[in-house]
């Protein structure tokens, strides 16, 4: 326990530094993709550690959307550098929640919930990344709060990383390519997070009343 109070201790420590840092840098208040792209080339060699540093702080500590920091990265260094510095973020911020909620809560989910299809020891690693897949698509959900969830399951770390990394790919490439023009159907974007939501809910359940079905043996290959 002790080692995990201080892993956690040395991630909030670098977090806030890395907050810090950006203060003193002078990050702008208003963090609009035009104002903040304009900030960051300013920056010089500077400006894609800033972002890469401003991503982690976003999913990690979450004060700070996800998506708009992709249309940001785009508008600053152009397409294929700011999906490739925007993913870098992402995915070095996601690791980091991910790792957090494992060190202090996946031992307590494990003792709580032992024949849960999903949190239990052995659960199901197949639906597990096929979740994160599907709710990395959906902007909807919480980047920073599916990672913290994804850490007190039962998903091998490579899987969520390749998860993470598959998944949030294609919208960081559409809002590093078009911006800030780029907006989410509201409506169809809840319609789909809802859609995935009661499938997450339907299946465990299916699963645990259904141990033996066909669907249950290929969700439990591991």
């Amino acid at each position: 326990m002790t080692l995990r109070i201080a892993i956690v201790l040395v991630v909030a420590a670098a977090l806030a530094g890395a907050w810090w840092l950006l203060q003193i840098l002078g990050i702008p208040s208003d963090l609009s993709p035009d104002i903040l792209a304009k900030w960051l080339q300013s920056q010089g060699a500077a400006g894609p550690l800033l972002l890469i540093l401003l991503m982690i702080v976003a999913v990690v500590v979450g004060p700070i959307p996800t998506l708009p920091v992709s249309a940001t990265a785009g508008l600053a260094f152009g397409i294929l550098a700011g999906t490739a510095i925007a993913a870098t973020g992402a995915m070095i911020g996601a690791m980091a929640a991910f790792w957090i909620a494992r060190c202090l809560g996946r031992e307590a989910i494990y003792r709580k919930f032992p024949d849960n299809p999903v949190l239990a020891r052995n659960g199901s690693q197949r639906f597990l990344t096929i979740a994160i897949l599907l709710t990395r698509l959906i902007p909807i959900f919480s980047f920073a709060l599916i990672s913290y969830a994804a850490g007190v399951t039962a998903i091998h770390a490579w899987r969520f990383a390749v998860a993470t990394f598959a998944g949030m790919l294609p919208m960081t490439l559409v809002f590093a390519g078009l911006g800030n023009t780029f907006k989410l159907n509201p409506v169809l974007a809840v319609i789909a997070g809802l859609a995935i939501l009661a499938v997450m809910v339907w299946l465990p359940w299916s699963i645990s009343r259904h141990p033996d079905s066909r669907l249950a043996r290929w969700l439990h290959l591991h």
